[in-house]
């Protein structure tokens, strides 16, 4: 089971979150708070850099219009779409 996030690092990660479309918000809002807790370390430093992707791809993967290369990241995008 992963550790546990500090308060602090769920702050940084839910300003983070904070993205310039509300669709993305919502998204990420409602995945901090029912399924980050449960990844693995490896899926936690993957959402960082899924975190890093233009707000346009991000919602083309997590609204199912697109999906990443990475089958990782694929399976990511998937933990965050049966989240919410």
């Amino acid at each position: 089971m992963a550790a546990p996030e500090t308060a602090t690092h769920m702050r940084r990660l839910r300003w983070q979150c904070r993205r310039g479309l509300l669709e993305l918000d919502l998204l990420f809002e409602a995945f901090l708070d029912q399924g980050y807790a449960v990844l693995p370390g490896d899926d936690r430093e993957r959402f960082n850099e899924l975190l890093e992707y233009p707000d346009q791809l991000l919602q083309e993967w997590l609204t199912g219009k697109g999906r990443p290369d990475d089958p990782a990241m694929g399976r990511l995008v998937d933990s965050i779409r049966k989240a919410v």
